[in-house]
């Protein structure tokens, strides 16, 4: 039987590495310290709803190859929809303007030249800003190296950057957007097809991971939370769950696929991004169903985007430390006027709602905390990393997520092949 290697964390690092261990012939066990696995990309089913909703909002786009490779691997190829060409569509709430951006198909971006295609009040050489993001150095912010008095600055460069790295243009390392416009925007419209979960991130991301896991014979433990982690020299040689420990063969491995404030206190010495931002979610409940949108950019509100699904409307506020710190009632009364004005509802109340605040979304993406993401190897010879918050040169999205676990379980696997 080929070595078993230990994955602290079922998120979707931890799940993406399982696989890639599992296809290489490797026994796998997965020790998750909640009752589900998926982290914060998850679905569930909220009472105050009556209906199974995400935990957060998440759109992913047609470029994304980690996203594309690990759905094939699962064989949830189908679990994503979207529109059948790249548009983005955009709502100014206090005039009422909307718009669409519709990049086209081929690798020459001829829309840029259309009016009807680009953002409003924007001529073509606008758009050669974008080419800063490619010369941008470790230091450089997204609003340093581009023209902030701008109007593509404000109605695209900005929410994209917010929606992208979790952190205001004033302070989002302009770095991490590169490889993001490089294999979307960068390629062709076919590359930046806008995609959300069909039924739910759970059913796209998570179970069908799970079942194949199982069909390999892999392991996944819930409610088993990493405690502490001993060590024999340069390797890990016990994983202390509290109340039991499992020693770690010698020709075993370990993965911690883990938020970084719990990792830097399993390994010594590690150092790791330590400020992070909220992501706030709300979700209402519509008495009808609504088929014609999907979702939508906002401008000029509380909410940065806005998802459909059936009859609940989802709104996200991106980078929302102040925010998460306000009650729910008085977040979803800040929300609520957004999605009337954004869908036409007139003088529709408040419906049935739910706010979902993640206080530690993602990790503070600025040059600084960038800097300290540590690679997926460690000190110890059979202790890995992964995580959307280690150095994959990705943003911390599911995209960067999925990337890492693979890279977590390639870093194990070229240590050499293990089995007994």
């Amino acid at each position: 039987m080929s070595a078993r290697v230990h994955i602290a964390g079922a998120g979707l690092s931890g799940l993406s590495a399982a696989l890639r261990l599992l296809q290489a012939g490797r026994a796998v066990t997965v020790y998750e310290a909640a009752g589900h696995a998926g982290g914060r990309c998850r679905s569930y089913d909220e009472p105050a709803l009556g209906r199974r909703i995400d935990n957060g909002n998440h759109l992913v786009l047609s470029g994304n190859t980690e996203v594309q490779s690990y759905l094939s691997l699962t064989g949830a190829e189908g679990g994503l929809a979207g529109p059948p060409k790249a548009e983005f569509p955009f709502c100014e709430l206090a005039t009422g303007e909307r718009w669409t951006v519709r990049p086209n198909d081929g690798r020459i971006p001829w829309w840029v030249f259309s009016k009807r295609r680009r953002v409003p009040d924007t001529q073509a050489t606008d758009y050669l800003q974008g080419l800063r993001f490619l010369k941008a150095g470790p230091l450089d912010t997204v609003a340093e190296i581009l023209d902030t008095r701008s109007s593509l600055y404000r109605r695209f460069w900005e929410p994209l950057t917010v929606a992208v790295l979790n952190t205001a243009a004033e302070e989002g390392a302009a770095l991490l957007m590169a490889p993001v416009i490089q294999q979307t925007f960068g390629k062709a419209g076919t590359a930046c097809r806008p995609l959300i979960a069909r039924q739910g991130l759970s059913e796209t991301f998570v179970q069908p991971a799970l079942d194949l896991i199982d069909r390999q014979g892999g392991q996944v433990n819930f409610n088993h939370r990493l405690r502490s982690v001993g060590f024999d020299g340069e390797r890990v040689a016990t994983l202390d769950f509290g109340d039991h420990q499992i020693a770690v063969g010698e020709d075993e491995g370990v993965i911690l696929a883990l938020p970084p404030l719990v990792t830097v206190d399993l390994i010594p010495g590690l150092f790791v991004p330590r400020r992070s931002r909220a992501i706030v979610n709300g979700h209402f409940l519509l008495p009808g169903l609504l088929t014609d949108i999907s979702f939508m950019g906002l401008l000029g509100g509380t909410a940065h985007w806005l998802f459909v699904r059936g009859d609940v409307v989802s709104v996200t506020v991106s980078a929302a430390d102040d925010l998460a710190e306000e009650a729910a009632d008085t977040i979803a009364g800040k929300l609520w006027p957004d999605i009337v004005a954004a869908l036409d509802l007139g003088e529709m109340p408040l419906p049935a709602y739910r706010i979902v605040k993640e206080k530690r979304a993602t990790f503070a993406q600025t040059p600084a905390e960038s800097a300290l993401r540590p690679n997926s190897v460690t000190d110890y010879d059979n202790c890995f990393l992964a995580g959307d918050w280690t150095r994959t040169g990705l943003p911390a999205t599911i995209e960067g997520a999925i990337l890492s676990g693979r890279r977590a379980a390639a870093s194990l696997l070229s240590q050499g092949p293990a089995s007994g």
